[in-house]
């Protein structure tokens, strides 16, 4: 003999609401994590953009006893322009600061500087800086320069 009554195989809209509230909390707990690791990523590589040219200015140095000029007296280019290199999402410019003296014969300030409208802008470690000492810092951060640099 067969069953009258049948069972319907499926969810409840009860069930599939619990399921869309269970993803969403952990998606808004998931994605700021995500954001903070994409950024701690492309600040490494704007220092690693930073220490690349840092050596580079050296060798210079080693051979010229200027940082801002190379042998033919032209001003010098950095061989490292942005971050990351791969040139995928530039997120930061790298510079040279020539503003009130910071780079000259004898002394350097290299400059990692968000770039406005990318993943970095508005950054909470600002612009990175290095200096002929090895100074690293950051400038317009809202962090200890020791913590962005780590």
């Amino acid at each position: 003999m067969k069953s009258t009554s049948s069972r319907h195989a499926g969810f409840t809209l009860i069930e599939l609401m619990v399921t869309v509230a269970v993803v969403a909390i952990l998606a808004a707990i998931a994605y700021p994590s995500y954001q903070s690791y994409v950024k701690r990523s492309y600040r490494s590589d704007a220092m690693a953009a930073l220490m690349e040219n840092a050596q580079f200015l050296e060798r210079n140095f080693n051979e010229t006893n200027k940082y801002h000029e190379d042998a033919s007296g032209t001003r010098i280019t950095l061989p490292v322009p942005e971050a990351p290199r791969d040139g995928s999402r530039k997120a930061y410019a790298i510079s040279m600061d020539f503003a009130a003296g910071a780079t000259s014969a004898t002394t350097y300030r290299l400059l990692a500087t968000p770039v406005a409208g990318a993943v970095m802008d508005g950054d909470e470690c600002g612009t990175l800086t290095l200096n002929q000492l090895g100074q690293k810092g950051a400038v317009g951060n809202r962090r200890a320069a020791a913590d962005c640099w780590r």
